[in-house]
Protein backbone atom coordinates (compact mmCIF):
# COMPACT_ATOMS: atom_id res chain seq x y z
CA UNK A 1 0.00 0.00 0.00
CA UNK A 2 1.12 3.66 -0.67
CA UNK A 3 2.95 5.53 2.05
CA UNK A 4 -0.34 7.25 3.67
CA UNK A 5 -1.22 9.71 6.25
CA UNK A 6 -4.61 10.22 8.19
CA UNK A 7 -5.70 13.58 9.47
CA UNK A 8 -8.37 13.59 12.13
CA UNK A 9 -10.35 16.99 11.74
CA UNK A 10 -12.67 18.08 14.09
CA UNK A 11 -14.20 21.49 16.11
CA UNK A 12 -11.03 20.99 18.86
CA UNK A 13 -11.93 22.70 22.27
CA UNK A 14 -10.09 25.01 24.97
CA UNK A 15 -7.27 23.18 26.73
CA UNK A 16 -6.66 25.90 28.91
CA UNK A 17 -8.84 29.12 30.52
CA UNK A 18 -6.68 31.32 27.93
CA UNK A 19 -8.07 29.50 24.82
CA UNK A 20 -11.36 30.15 25.70
CA UNK A 21 -11.96 33.91 23.78
CA UNK A 22 -9.66 32.19 21.38
CA UNK A 23 -12.12 29.34 20.26
CA UNK A 24 -14.68 31.40 20.55
CA UNK A 25 -13.50 34.06 18.55
CA UNK A 26 -12.46 31.66 15.68
CA UNK A 27 -15.82 29.64 15.93
CA UNK A 28 -18.11 33.43 15.63
CA UNK A 29 -16.04 34.22 13.01
CA UNK A 30 -16.30 31.06 10.83
CA UNK A 31 -18.88 31.78 7.97
CA UNK A 32 -20.46 28.37 8.51
CA UNK A 33 -20.96 29.34 12.16
CA UNK A 34 -22.00 32.86 11.86
CA UNK A 35 -23.79 32.95 8.79
CA UNK A 36 -22.91 36.57 7.19
CA UNK A 37 -21.24 37.28 3.80
CA UNK A 38 -19.68 40.53 4.52
CA UNK A 39 -16.48 39.59 6.15
CA UNK A 40 -16.02 42.85 8.42
CA UNK A 41 -19.41 42.72 9.83
CA UNK A 42 -19.13 38.98 10.42
CA UNK A 43 -15.82 39.97 12.61
CA UNK A 44 -17.39 42.70 14.63
CA UNK A 45 -20.39 40.42 15.75
CA UNK A 46 -18.04 38.02 16.52
CA UNK A 47 -16.39 40.51 19.04
CA UNK A 48 -19.59 41.45 20.41
CA UNK A 49 -20.87 37.97 20.71
CA UNK A 50 -16.92 36.50 22.33
CA UNK A 51 -17.49 39.39 24.88
CA UNK A 52 -20.85 38.85 25.28
CA UNK A 53 -20.23 34.84 25.71
CA UNK A 54 -16.77 34.72 27.29
CA UNK A 55 -17.44 35.21 31.23
CA UNK A 56 -20.42 32.37 31.17
CA UNK A 57 -18.35 29.76 28.97
CA UNK A 58 -15.61 30.55 31.14
CA UNK A 59 -17.73 29.54 34.18
CA UNK A 60 -19.15 26.10 32.52
CA UNK A 61 -15.77 25.01 32.04
CA UNK A 62 -14.74 26.02 35.71
CA UNK A 63 -16.99 23.09 36.18
CA UNK A 64 -15.67 20.75 33.94
CA UNK A 65 -11.66 21.48 35.08
CA UNK A 66 -10.83 24.83 33.07
CA UNK A 67 -10.67 22.55 30.19
CA UNK A 68 -12.27 20.53 27.63
CA UNK A 69 -11.86 17.00 27.31
CA UNK A 70 -11.39 16.66 23.12
CA UNK A 71 -7.79 16.95 22.80
CA UNK A 72 -6.55 14.12 25.23
CA UNK A 73 -9.04 12.01 23.65
CA UNK A 74 -8.25 12.57 20.32
CA UNK A 75 -4.69 12.45 21.11
CA UNK A 76 -4.70 8.78 22.49
CA UNK A 77 -7.34 7.89 19.70
CA UNK A 78 -4.75 8.53 17.17
CA UNK A 79 -1.97 7.03 18.52
CA UNK A 80 -4.55 3.98 18.93
CA UNK A 81 -5.38 4.72 15.04
CA UNK A 82 -1.78 4.91 14.47
CA UNK A 83 -1.18 1.29 15.55
CA UNK A 84 -3.50 -0.46 13.82
CA UNK A 85 -2.80 1.23 10.49
CA UNK A 86 1.16 1.85 10.47
CA UNK A 87 0.19 5.12 9.39
CA UNK A 88 1.20 8.46 11.05
CA UNK A 89 -2.25 10.16 12.50
CA UNK A 90 -2.50 14.00 12.35
CA UNK A 91 -4.41 16.18 14.48
CA UNK A 92 -6.23 19.30 12.91
CA UNK A 93 -8.38 21.47 15.22
CA UNK A 94 -10.71 23.69 13.67
CA UNK A 95 -10.82 26.67 16.49
CA UNK A 96 -8.70 25.90 19.00
CA UNK A 97 -4.76 24.37 19.14
CA UNK A 98 -3.48 22.15 17.45
CA UNK A 99 -4.45 24.29 14.47
CA UNK A 100 -5.06 22.68 10.99
CA UNK A 101 -2.09 24.85 9.21
CA UNK A 102 0.15 23.14 12.21
CA UNK A 103 -1.33 19.66 11.29
CA UNK A 104 -0.56 20.35 7.25
CA UNK A 105 3.02 21.63 8.11
CA UNK A 106 3.52 18.31 9.97
CA UNK A 107 1.58 16.27 7.11
CA UNK A 108 4.27 17.89 4.43
CA UNK A 109 7.21 16.74 6.36
CA UNK A 110 6.04 13.25 7.03
CA UNK A 111 6.65 12.60 3.25
CA UNK A 112 3.11 10.64 2.88
CA UNK A 113 2.26 10.37 -0.69
CA UNK A 114 -1.44 10.04 -0.07
CA UNK A 115 -3.96 11.48 2.65
CA UNK A 116 -7.33 10.20 4.25
CA UNK A 117 -8.93 12.91 5.45
CA UNK A 118 -11.43 11.91 8.73
CA UNK A 119 -13.85 14.59 9.90
CA UNK A 120 -14.98 13.22 13.35
CA UNK A 121 -18.81 14.40 12.41
CA UNK A 122 -20.91 11.08 12.16
CA UNK A 123 -23.38 13.34 10.35
CA UNK A 124 -22.83 15.61 7.75
CA UNK A 125 -23.38 19.38 7.85
CA UNK A 126 -22.04 22.66 6.09
CA UNK A 127 -21.57 23.89 10.01
CA UNK A 128 -18.81 20.63 10.55
CA UNK A 129 -17.71 18.28 7.84
CA UNK A 130 -17.94 21.31 5.00
CA UNK A 131 -16.61 23.99 7.32
CA UNK A 132 -13.25 21.78 8.72
CA UNK A 133 -12.77 20.49 4.83
CA UNK A 134 -12.82 23.92 3.11
CA UNK A 135 -10.97 25.11 6.10
CA UNK A 136 -8.22 22.20 5.47
CA UNK A 137 -7.96 23.10 1.60
CA UNK A 138 -7.53 26.46 1.81
CA UNK A 139 -4.33 26.18 4.62
CA UNK A 140 -3.00 23.57 2.11
CA UNK A 141 -3.14 25.98 -0.92
CA UNK A 142 -1.70 28.79 1.32
CA UNK A 143 1.73 26.68 1.74
CA UNK A 144 1.02 25.57 -1.96
CA UNK A 145 0.95 21.79 -0.62
CA UNK A 146 -1.18 19.30 -2.34
CA UNK A 147 -1.35 15.16 -2.64
CA UNK A 148 -4.20 12.76 -3.81
CA UNK A 149 -7.21 13.29 -0.51
CA UNK A 150 -9.53 10.05 0.48
CA UNK A 151 -12.22 11.64 2.15
CA UNK A 152 -14.72 10.51 4.55
CA UNK A 153 -17.63 12.40 4.46
CA UNK A 154 -20.02 10.54 7.17
CA UNK A 155 -20.28 7.19 9.07
CA UNK A 156 -23.17 7.74 10.69
CA UNK A 157 -24.27 4.28 9.17
CA UNK A 158 -20.67 2.08 9.39
CA UNK A 159 -21.54 -0.71 11.55
CA UNK A 160 -18.61 -1.18 13.81
CA UNK A 161 -19.23 2.99 14.85
CA UNK A 162 -22.53 1.82 15.89
CA UNK A 163 -21.02 -1.12 17.61
CA UNK A 164 -19.14 1.90 19.69
CA UNK A 165 -22.52 3.96 20.16
CA UNK A 166 -24.38 0.43 21.50
CA UNK A 167 -21.11 -0.39 24.26
CA UNK A 168 -21.57 3.08 25.17
CA UNK A 169 -25.24 2.53 26.24
CA UNK A 170 -25.51 -0.78 27.54
CA UNK A 171 -21.62 0.66 29.92
CA UNK A 172 -24.33 3.59 30.87
CA UNK A 173 -27.02 0.83 32.35
CA UNK A 174 -24.70 -0.97 33.80
CA UNK A 175 -27.05 -3.83 34.93
CA UNK A 176 -30.09 -2.28 35.17
CA UNK A 177 -33.02 -2.75 33.16
CA UNK A 178 -33.49 -0.70 29.74
CA UNK A 179 -37.09 -1.13 30.03
CA UNK A 180 -37.51 1.19 33.06
CA UNK A 181 -35.71 4.05 30.94
CA UNK A 182 -36.93 6.69 28.11
CA UNK A 183 -33.76 6.94 25.83
CA UNK A 184 -32.86 10.76 23.84
CA UNK A 185 -30.45 10.70 21.55
CA UNK A 186 -29.00 13.97 22.29
CA UNK A 187 -27.50 16.08 19.29
CA UNK A 188 -26.27 19.29 18.38
CA UNK A 189 -28.83 21.72 17.25
CA UNK A 190 -28.87 23.63 14.15
CA UNK A 191 -30.69 27.19 12.82
CA UNK A 192 -33.76 25.72 10.62
CA UNK A 193 -32.96 27.74 7.87
CA UNK A 194 -29.63 25.76 7.36
CA UNK A 195 -31.78 23.07 7.05
CA UNK A 196 -34.38 24.81 4.70
CA UNK A 197 -31.32 25.49 2.64
CA UNK A 198 -30.54 21.87 1.82
CA UNK A 199 -28.07 20.61 5.03
CA UNK A 200 -28.97 16.95 5.09
CA UNK A 201 -27.36 16.89 8.92
CA UNK A 202 -31.56 16.66 10.47
CA UNK A 203 -32.38 14.01 8.07
CA UNK A 204 -29.19 12.09 8.80
CA UNK A 205 -29.65 12.58 12.61
CA UNK A 206 -33.09 10.92 11.95
CA UNK A 207 -31.60 7.80 9.84
CA UNK A 208 -29.14 6.94 12.61
CA UNK A 209 -31.91 7.03 15.25
CA UNK A 210 -33.20 4.45 13.11
CA UNK A 211 -30.48 2.84 12.70
CA UNK A 212 -29.66 2.59 15.93
CA UNK A 213 -32.76 1.88 17.20
CA UNK A 214 -33.25 -1.49 14.98
CA UNK A 215 -29.74 -2.08 16.31
CA UNK A 216 -30.96 -2.39 20.01
CA UNK A 217 -34.17 -4.00 18.95
CA UNK A 218 -31.79 -6.71 17.77
CA UNK A 219 -29.68 -6.89 20.42
CA UNK A 220 -32.93 -7.08 22.55
CA UNK A 221 -32.48 -3.78 24.36
CA UNK A 222 -35.99 -2.58 24.73
CA UNK A 223 -36.69 0.90 26.12
CA UNK A 224 -39.86 2.68 27.05
CA UNK A 225 -39.66 5.16 24.47
CA UNK A 226 -36.57 6.15 22.16
CA UNK A 227 -36.79 9.48 20.77
CA UNK A 228 -33.95 12.50 18.88
CA UNK A 229 -33.92 16.21 20.39
CA UNK A 230 -31.44 18.76 19.67
CA UNK A 231 -29.59 20.69 22.31
CA UNK A 232 -27.52 23.87 22.57
CA UNK A 233 -29.08 26.59 21.22
CA UNK A 234 -27.72 29.75 20.62
CA UNK A 235 -28.96 32.94 19.28
CA UNK A 236 -32.70 34.15 18.99
CA UNK A 237 -33.30 32.40 15.50
CA UNK A 238 -35.74 29.41 15.02
CA UNK A 239 -34.05 25.86 15.68
CA UNK A 240 -35.13 22.30 14.67
CA UNK A 241 -37.01 20.42 17.48
CA UNK A 242 -37.51 19.16 19.25
CA UNK A 243 -35.11 20.99 21.70
CA UNK A 244 -33.80 18.49 24.86
CA UNK A 245 -35.66 20.36 27.02
CA UNK A 246 -38.51 19.32 25.18
CA UNK A 247 -38.22 15.94 25.05
CA UNK A 248 -37.13 15.68 28.60
CA UNK A 249 -40.45 17.29 29.96
CA UNK A 250 -42.82 15.56 27.44
CA UNK A 251 -41.16 12.14 28.22
CA UNK A 252 -42.09 12.77 31.92
CA UNK A 253 -45.80 13.47 31.36
CA UNK A 254 -46.13 10.46 29.11
CA UNK A 255 -44.80 8.53 32.56
CA UNK A 256 -41.19 7.85 31.99
CA UNK A 257 -39.15 8.21 35.43
CA UNK A 258 -35.84 7.10 34.29
CA UNK A 259 -33.81 8.71 31.78
CA UNK A 260 -30.81 7.65 29.85
CA UNK A 261 -29.13 10.43 27.40
CA UNK A 262 -27.04 9.61 24.58
CA UNK A 263 -24.85 12.40 22.53
CA UNK A 264 -25.36 11.27 19.48
CA UNK A 265 -23.61 13.68 16.76
CA UNK A 266 -20.31 13.96 19.10
CA UNK A 267 -17.77 11.38 18.73
CA UNK A 268 -15.83 12.48 21.72
CA UNK A 269 -16.82 14.17 24.68
CA UNK A 270 -16.43 18.16 24.63
CA UNK A 271 -18.21 20.81 27.17
CA UNK A 272 -21.85 19.96 25.24
CA UNK A 273 -21.51 16.47 26.65
CA UNK A 274 -19.34 17.04 30.19
CA UNK A 275 -21.24 20.50 31.11
CA UNK A 276 -24.65 20.75 28.93
CA UNK A 277 -25.56 16.95 29.24
CA UNK A 278 -23.79 15.62 32.58
CA UNK A 279 -24.82 18.97 34.64
CA UNK A 280 -27.47 21.29 33.02
CA UNK A 281 -29.38 18.65 31.32
CA UNK A 282 -28.75 16.08 34.15
CA UNK A 283 -29.74 19.27 36.85
CA UNK A 284 -33.22 19.81 34.79
CA UNK A 285 -34.04 16.43 34.53
CA UNK A 286 -33.65 15.74 38.13
CA UNK A 287 -35.46 19.03 38.91
CA UNK A 288 -38.60 17.52 36.89
CA UNK A 289 -38.50 14.87 38.75
CA UNK A 290 -36.71 11.91 37.26
CA UNK A 291 -35.63 9.62 39.75
CA UNK A 292 -32.63 8.12 38.04
CA UNK A 293 -30.91 10.18 35.16
CA UNK A 294 -28.25 8.55 33.21
CA UNK A 295 -25.39 10.40 30.81
CA UNK A 296 -23.77 7.81 28.44
CA UNK A 297 -20.22 8.75 27.45
CA UNK A 298 -18.85 9.36 23.94
CA UNK A 299 -16.57 6.40 22.29
CA UNK A 300 -13.69 8.82 23.03
CA UNK A 301 -10.38 6.51 22.45
CA UNK A 302 -12.10 3.48 22.46
CA UNK A 303 -10.13 0.49 20.66
CA UNK A 304 -13.26 -0.36 18.79
CA UNK A 305 -13.84 3.45 18.04
CA UNK A 306 -10.16 3.43 16.57
CA UNK A 307 -11.05 0.03 14.86
CA UNK A 308 -14.18 1.76 13.01
CA UNK A 309 -12.12 4.49 11.87
CA UNK A 310 -9.32 2.20 10.69
CA UNK A 311 -12.04 0.62 8.53
CA UNK A 312 -13.19 3.79 7.09
CA UNK A 313 -9.71 4.93 6.36
CA UNK A 314 -9.07 1.86 4.37
CA UNK A 315 -12.72 2.09 3.12
CA UNK A 316 -11.94 5.60 1.36
CA UNK A 317 -8.41 4.42 0.17
CA UNK A 318 -10.07 1.92 -1.75
CA UNK A 319 -13.01 3.81 -3.37
CA UNK A 320 -10.72 7.08 -3.72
Amino acid sequence: MSNYAIALLNMGGASNAEEIPLFLKNMFRDRHILRIGFRPLRFFLAWVIVSKRKAKAQANYALIGDRSPLLNHTRSLAKKLSKITSAPVFIAMRYAPPFTDEAIVKIKASGADKLVLLPLYPQYSTATTLSSLEHFYDEMKKISFSLPIALVGRFYDHPTYNACIIDEIKSALSSQNPREFALIFSAHGLPQSVIDKGDPYQSECEAHVRILSKRLTLENIEFQHICLAYQSKVGPLRWITPSLEMAINDLYAKGAKKLLIVPLSFTIDNLETDYELSIEYYDLAKKIGYEEVLIARCPNDSDRFALALSELAAAALVTR
